[in-house]
């Protein structure tokens, strides 16, 4: 198997590039509902160690989906995709918008987590990335809007939480399924074949 896209088919790092960020958007919902459903919450005290490792473990794959998102875009820019199937100019323009929607989605999602989290993440457990709060970027953006750093984060968690997490990721991800199996099944094209077997 190839590893550039040819006409017919994706090749091989696009397909590990896609199935590796769809693995990490069901590890960081994984590790956050685990959180939220099955540890105790954090108080005055801190938090329980199962609370602040799932918590971690989260926020590390967040970041992992920033940089591998980063890396699709660029494979993307050198490396045209396969010919589409036949459509009508109505299903084509459908394709294009979902997924632009899509890539603004992986990139507002670990963005604003990144952003709206107000401490420091210890990657997978090996070393630490320092906080939104303490990069040069932040002093100069906070300064430009005039907002103080607790009042910025809490407003970029609502989005990632809130409005990304809870409503518009799900239903992109639920639409980019249904459509996938729409052209396997019911159009029976190779939509999908492109991105698996290549069959």
């Amino acid at each position: 198997m190839p590893l550039k896209n040819t006409a017919a088919n994706y090749g091989t790092i696009a397909k590990w590039l896609h199935w590796g960020t769809a693995l990490l958007f069901l590890g960081a919902y994984v590790s956050v509902y685990y959180r939220q459903w099955f540890t105790a919450p954090c108080d005055a005290n801190g938090c329980p160690t199962n609370n602040w490792n799932a918590l971690q473990l989260h926020l590390s794959i967040g970041i992992s989906i920033g940089v591998i998102v980063l890396l699709r875009i660029l494979w993307r820019l050198y490396n045209r995709p396969p010919t589409p199937e036949p459509g009508t100019r109505l299903e084509h323009l459908a394709i294009k918008t979902g997924h632009y929607a899509l890539y603004a989605i992986m990139i507002l999602a670990p963005l604003t987590g990144y952003m709206g989290t107000g401490i420091n993440t210890d990657f997978f457990f090996l070393f630490e990335v320092p906080k939104f709060e303490s990069t040069p970027l932040s002093s100069t953006l906070l300064s430009a809007l005039n907002t103080p750093a607790e009042q910025f984060e809490k407003v970029v968690d609502f989005i990632h939480k809130d409005i990304l997490g809870r409503w518009l990721i799900w239903i992109l991800i639920a639409g980019h399924t249904t459509a996938a199996l729409y052209h396997h099944f019911i159009k029976k094209d190779r939509t999908l074949q492109k991105m698996t077997t290549g069959k």
